[in-house]
């Protein structure tokens, strides 16, 4: 009885043990390796979908007191650092409220040069190649199928992806005046240029180096948030197999 007696607290303790070690495990990899996101709004479209979860690799571009739990302020500035590539897609605190994280395409390098004219994108003067696409069929508020204007912009380091252009070239940041990206600062846009708050709007402006959470590598589930996760019987239409454990371009 003795033995018995004795063996318990040994078990439950070495339970709280293996408990204690995986969160700390976890937290270890959240912090820095991968963390998962979610998309809440379209504003990427069509790179990434609302409904969509991927990994941010922590790896990529060093670490910031906002790599930490809580933004906890025990980093000064940015350690590791490795300099992120124009095209990116990059997870960032928000500058003017850091509680909030977005994810843009990083488009302006410090000293950039960044314009957008009748709708096409100039980097230090030089617009970028665009090449067009079939249109985007989508649903518009009344539930009617629209054609969305739909591109393959060219980066000057010929990184591609495409982009959407919901009001042609006639949009409300369609034109814009020539932004000056400063020195440990970057520019980001959304692909969805004309549904997307971004560094063209004073509200987001210029993100800092130290405001990088990480790059955007791996969409590993997408779920069409038209239908509801109860709904079982509706699993194989709400689920978009043809993303699932795609890389982000």
């Amino acid at each position: 009885m003795r033995q018995a007696t004795e063996s318990k607290p040994s078990g439950i303790m070495e339970f709280v043990r293996t408990i204690v070690f995986a969160v700390l495990i976890a937290l270890g990899i959240r912090t820095f390796a991968y963390e998962p996101f979610n998309i809440p709004s379209g504003s990427m479209i069509p790179t990434l979908l609302v409904g969509d979860f991927l990994f941010v690799s922590k790896l990529s571009y060093g670490y910031s007191r906002y790599s930490l739990p809580f933004s906890l302020p025990i980093i000064p500035g940015r350690v590791l650092f490795t300099e992120p590539e124009r095209g990116d897609v990059v997870v960032f605190k928000k500058p003017t409220d850091p509680g909030t994280d977005f994810i843009k395409r990083l488009i302006g390098l410090p000293g950039d040069r960044i314009q957008v004219a009748g709708g096409v994108l100039h980097i230090n003067g030089i617009p970028t190649g665009r090449r067009e696409l079939d249109p985007m069929v989508a649903k518009d508020l009344f539930g009617r199928n629209v054609e969305i204007p739909r591109y393959i912009e060219i980066l000057p380091n010929g990184r591609e992806h495409e982009i959407l252009e919901t009001r042609g070239d006639r949009g409300l940041s369609d034109n814009t005046p020539v932004f000056h990206v400063p020195d440990d600062h970057y520019f980001m846009m959304g692909d969805n240029r004309d549904n997307s708050v971004d560094s063209r709007d004073p509200s987001v402006g210029m993100v800092p180096r130290h405001n990088l959470v990480g790059r955007a590598d791996i969409l590993f589930w997408a779920w069409d948030t038209r239908w509801s996760w109860w709904e079982v019987w509706n699993w194989p239409r709400a689920i978009r197999f043809g993303r699932l454990l795609t890389l982000i371009r």
